[in-house]
């Protein structure tokens, strides 16, 4: 308890003025350290800190505070502490930079930690060299935004994720920057969250990992360059709207996973220069809608686990294959998509092909059944199999099929 300050409180109160929260100064000239302004400081109170390097680790906040980072102070956790722990709601953290916290394989630690808590706000921070950047565990309501996180991984098993949701409910998660991290955001048991507008790039599993996180969003984020750009598993009512996913190449790399998802919706997404734009394996009943797949390996990759999914309106533009499944039969429905490899005519004009396209080429399934066999991609013989299939087909299935594919490519938003 600070008399003095329940004296001036008292003062403003007698005169009708309201009751503002103190502020404490963290500096050489003022409190020396952030863990001994918390201290000081009670539920309400502003700590200002000013630039410097701190040296401190496992700073706990166990009260309502805002605490601000002048010209982005230093925060260090000499490669052994996790930095921040917050234990209470309704705390902000912006303007520092966090770093330094250690590698630990019996601890997740992380750069700011929200533990079991509401309301808080983590903003505009720069995070470097933290084995988990940004991790909240069973929290709700919070608000992660326009934070810089950049990691040093090296290997999957050294290594922890720029943001780490957990048992947690309403975050947002914005404006965000993750790279070179395990995955660049990761949920598992998230519900009714949105992810958007995150830049996601050089991390060395996914850019974007979900697992059990049903009604939640992704929005406008772009990942790129990562091991595999997103994967959705064991969800169900997932929105994926306005997304690019860029350059995630390798032997096993794709834009998009979807494994045993149920129930979502794609739209206004681009998928350029993938090995595989979207790898759908026990994925139900999704609409895909107006979205672009350019120069990738495989646009598609839709295997018979696949069932009820609707591709409709999407440009398919110089892919390799714009189509793989391994099976005979099909129970999806592709309708009215531009195919920049259709090579029908339109008597009536109505912008739709008078012959159905066959997306899926014989030697696309050829070379999954064989992937050496990918070394004569170029060869005339490949053009000659793959015509003869079009005009006799016998071994792709017959109902995956375009009937109205269109003329023109679409002009999406």
């Amino acid at each position: 308890m600070r008399p003095s300050r329940i004296t001036f409180a008292y003062l403003l109160i007698i005169i009708g003025m309201p009751v503002f929260s103190d502020t404490i100064y963290v500096s050489e000239d003022h409190v020396p350290t952030i863990s001994e302004a918390l201290s000081m400081s009670e539920p309400g109170d502003v700590i200002i800190v000013q630039p410097g390097l701190y040296r401190e680790g496992n700073i706990i906040i166990n009260k309502k505070i805002t605490l601000t980072g002048i010209k982005y102070p230093v925060a260090d956790g000499s490669d052994s502490n996790e930095v921040f722990t917050i234990m209470s709601d309704s705390v902000v953290i912006s303007g520092f930079q966090v770093q330094n916290c250690g590698v630990s394989y019996v601890k997740d630690r992380a750069g700011i930690r929200i533990d079991q808590q509401k309301g808080c706000v983590i903003e505009n921070n720069r995070l470097i060299n933290t084995f988990f950047g940004i991790y909240l565990k069973n929290a709700s309501d919070c608000l992660i935004l326009n934070n810089y996180i950049e990691g040093v991984a090296q290997d999957e098993f050294s290594s922890g994720n720029a943001i780490h949701l957990w048992y947690s409910k309403n975050i947002t998660v914005e404006g965000n920057t993750c790279l070179q991290h395990r995955d660049g955001i990761y949920l598992e048991f998230v519900e009714n969250s949105m992810i958007r507008k995150n830049h996601s790039e050089r991390n060395l599993r996914y850019g974007l990992h979900f697992m059990f996180s049903n009604n939640d969003s992704y929005v406008e984020n772009t990942f790129r360059d990562n091991g595999a750009g997103v994967a959705v598993m064991f969800s169900h009512h997932i929105t994926m709207q306005n997304n690019h996913f860029l350059k995630n190449w390798g032997s096993s790399a794709y834009g998009l996973l979807l494994k045993d998802i149920s129930d979502g919706e794609m739209t206004g997404n681009v998928f350029r220069e993938n090995t595989v734009g979207i790898y759908g394996d026990g994925a139900n009943r999704i609409r895909m809608e107006g979205n672009e797949f350019i120069s990738n390996g495989y646009a598609l990759k839709i295997l018979g686990s696949c069932s009820g999914n609707t591709i409709t309106g999407n440009n398919f533009i110089s892919n390799t294959f714009d189509v793989f499944t391994n099976t005979s039969g099909n129970t999806n429905t592709f309708e009215s998509n531009f195919w920049s490899d259709y090579t029908g005519y339109d008597l009536d004009r109505d912008n739709k092909g008078d012959v159905p396209y066959r997306p899926v080429k014989l030697f696309s399934y050829i070379t999954g059944r064989v992937p050496a066999s990918m070394i004569l991609l170029r060869s005339p013989f490949v053009d000659l199999v793959d015509f003869a299939e079009k005009v006799m087909p016998s071994i792709t299935p017959p109902t995956l099929e375009d009937a109205s594919p269109l003329m023109k490519m679409i002009i999406l938003n």
